[in-house]
C-alpha cells in the first residue's frame, strides 16, 4: 500500500516538529525514524538543529536525498523488523513524524529506542488524533469507517491514539511528556479560530494530530 502512495507523501519537510525540539538539544546527533526522501534531515542540519544525522527508512525513494553525503547513515529497513547497531546515549534527538500509529507495536519501537537517547534527550512526534469530529462524523453519523490516502483514516495506520493514549505511550516507557501541543497551534484557518474562540475547551475534538516532546528522564 504504500508503494501506492501519492509522490509528495514521503517528501516533505517538518518545521513545526523542529521548532519544538528545545534549545539545549539541538546542534547534535539527529536520527529520525521514518525519514522518507530525507529532505527533513537536510533541513534539520543546515538550519542548526543537528550536526549530524541519521535516517532508517522502510523504502528506497528514487532521486531523494537518502544517499546524500550529509548523512552519517541512511538505512533502509523495517524499524520493526532490523536490528539498529547504534551506541546507548547516542542520539540527542528521535524524531518520528507520523509513523507510530503506522506499526505493529508502537510500545516496544519506543522502548526500544529509549536507550540510544542520552539522559534528557528527546524524542519529537506527531500522531493523529482519532477523537477528532471527523471521526465521530464518519462513524457515528455516516455509519463507515472507510478509509483514505492520509489523514486520520489513513489506510496504512495500524493503531489510533487519542491525547490521554499518546501520553500513555511515552510515560508508561519512563519518559517525561515536556510538551504535548495541537497541530492548531501553527494554524490561522477557521478550526483553529474556533478553537481560540472557545479558549481550547473543544481542542481534542478539533485537533487532527498532536505534537510531543517525550524527555528521556533515565
Amino acid at each position: 500500500m504504500y508503494d501506492e502512495k501519492y509522490d509528495t507523501y514521503f517528501t516533505g519537510y517538518r518545521p513545526e516538529l523542529l521548532d519544538l525540539i528545545p534549545e539545549e538539544n539541538r546542534g547534535g546527533a539527529v536520527l529520525e525514524i521514518g525519514a522518507g526522501s530525507g529532505k527533513n534531515l537536510i533541513f534539520a542540519k543546515k538550519h542548526g538543529y543537528a550536526k549530524k544525522i541519521y535516517g532508517v527508512e522502510l523504502m528506497e525513494i528514487p532521486d531523494s536525498f537518502q544517499k546524500d553525503d550529509e548523512y552519517e547513515e541512511f538505512i533502509i529497513g523495517n524499524i520493526e523488523n532490523i536490528p539498529l547497531n547504534y551506541e546507548e546515549n547516542q542520539f540527542d534527538v528521535i524524531i518520528m513524524a507520523d509513523v507510530l500509529e503506522h506499526l505493529v507495536d508502537p510500545y516496544i519501537i519506543v522502548h526500544k529506542l529509549k536507550k540510544f537517547l542520552k539522559p534528557g534527550g528527546v524524542l519529537v512526534s506527531s500522531i493523529p488524533n482519532v477523537r477528532n469530529l471527523k471521526t465521530f462524523r464518519n462513524v457515528f453519523l455516516r455509519g463507515t469507517f472507510r478509509y483514505y490516502d492520509d489523514g486520520i483514516f489513513d489506510r496504512t495506520h495500524l493503531r489510533w491514539f487519542t491525547k490521554k493514549d499518546i501520553m500513555k505511550l511515552f510515560t508508561d516507557e519512563g519518559y517525561e511528556i515536556a510538551e504535548i501541543v495541537s497541530e492548531l497551534k501553527n494554524k490561522h484557518n477557521s478550526i483553529a479560530r474556533n478553537n481560540r474562540i472557545t479558549f481550547g475547551l473543544f481542542e481534542e475534538f478539533l485537533s487532527a494530530q498532536y505534537y510531543t516532546v517525550a524527555k528521556n528522564v533515565k
